[in-house]
């Protein structure tokens, strides 16, 4: 009989651990304001607030809201915060910033929340590879998050992974 081929990776105990399984779900939306502004720089606050109270807030239903103004213009704090008022009842997340800002502030409420003891006393390898966009932090918090717990972590695929930590 010839020699039997063993899969060793699901033999062990590794615990493959995949940040785009925790992606919460919903539609990603940028609201940049630079149309609010005069000739897209400058802030007069009548006609702002006439913009924002205009505007149709209900299309940010259930959205993750990304707030940001594509001109070099400098936009006083009051005025995102002005906006958040508007947003609160519908967007399920606001941040002042880019797509990646707000998948970081995503991941992070995810991770810090996330229950990791089936970790516990395990390799666990984090995957790399994503199609969703992961951000960069999120990979890191992640490290964070389960090192305390995990046996060891890799980063990777089982087939090729780079170690990152093991337990003394």
């Amino acid at each position: 009989m010839p020699d039997e081929i063993v899969n060793r990776v699901a033999q062990s105990d590794l615990i493959t651990f995949n940040l785009e399984d925790y992606y919460p779900q919903g539609t990603r939306v940028v609201l940049d304001i630079k149309d609010w502004l005069y000739e897209g720089f400058i802030l007069r606050e009548k006609e702002f607030r006439s913009y924002v109270n205009a505007h149709d807030w209900t299309q940010y239903q259930d959205a993750y809201v990304a707030m940001s103004c594509s001109t070099d213009a400098i936009v006083p704090g009051w005025a995102y915060m002005l906006i958040v008022t508007k947003l609160q009842p519908y967007a399920k997340q606001v941040v002042e910033g880019n797509l990646e800002l707000l998948e970081t502030m995503l991941y992070r409420s995810i991770i810090e929340n996330l229950e990791v003891t089936e970790f516990k006393d395990r390799p666990v390898i984090i995957k790399g590879c994503s199609t969703l966009p992961v951000p960069p932090n999120a990979y890191l918090m992640a490290v964070r998050k389960l090192q305390p717990v995990a046996k060891s972590i890799m980063y990777g695929e089982a087939c090729s992974s780079v170690p990152l930590y093991k337990r003394k």
